[in-house]
């Protein structure tokens, strides 16, 4: 992927990751386009980083996906660049307590089905650019999970090999097909993490990010350091260790 000159969608554009990126891209010398769930939150990004622009985009929506990809590829014939960032990570119920199907039904849609039916909507407009690239957001619990959100960790292993599995389908086109492995960030996605010592800061974060975007050739895996831990915990031998800390020794 090349660092500027592509005008790039961020699903999730209006807040944590997702506008730390748009903002990082537009200052290297790209286009951005954000993507997110409420009109307020969009005006005010738009508002404040001139430049930007923005649409409402429910992800869990077939219908406003299909919508969404007719106008934005209308309205922007040089789209060359998605980031799927949009996701929602919340508790699942523990012990006795009954399984929660609205959440993980919920959270399958929006982190999983969300990005793929995205990516299939674009797909056609992708592959008709010179030089183009999608970018699928997973986690560090992707690989070693978090025991109280099952459903997030199953999605986001899930966004992984189906990137895997992307990439390879792709190898003869244009479009590359990247992965961002972001760990514990310091964001308002889950709570208490904004304030959680042990997570990364999200400038720090956003920094290192920012360096391996601009790598030529771009890893196929977009990594900071901090997040081996979990990536190479199973290859390394101490997936046990590594969840066990991850879990507070429970």
């Amino acid at each position: 992927m090349k660092p500027n000159g592509n005008k790039i969608l961020i699903t999730g554009g209006a807040s944590g990751i997702g506008l730390r990126l748009a903002q990082e891209f537009q200052k290297i010398g790209n286009q951005v386009i954000i993507a997110g769930r409420r009109q307020s939150l969009i005006d005010e990004v738009i508002a404040a980083n001139p430049g930007i622009t923005g649409y409402v985009l429910d992800i869990d929506d077939p219908q406003s996906i299909a919508d969404f990809a007719a106008k934005v590829t209308t309205e922007h014939s040089d789209l060359n660049v998605l980031l799927n960032n949009a996701g929602i990570m919340k508790f699942e119920p523990q012990g006795d307590d009954p399984i929660d199907l609205a959440i993980a039904e919920a959270t399958v849609s929006t982190n999983l089905l969300g990005p793929i039916r995205l990516i299939a909507a674009l797909l056609p407009h992708l592959r008709r650019q010179s030089q183009s690239a999608i970018v699928n957001v997973s986690s560090g619990l992707a690989f070693v999970p978090l025991a109280v959100t099952p459903t997030y960790n199953a999605t986001k292993a899930a966004i992984h090999l189906y990137t895997v599995s992307l990439r390879r389908l792709l190898r003869d086109t244009t479009v590359e097909v990247l992965e961002l492995i972001p760990p514990s960030v310091q964001t308002g996605l889950f709570p208490g993490h904004a304030e959680d010592p042990n997570a990364m800061p999200l400038e720090d974060f956003i920094a290192e990010t920012m360096a391996e975007f601009k790598r030529q050739p771009t890893p196929h895996e977009i990594k900071v350091k901090r997040v081996g831990f979990q990536r190479d915990a199973e290859a390394e031998g101490r997936f046990e260790q590594a969840f066990d800390i991850i879990n507070g020794g429970h």
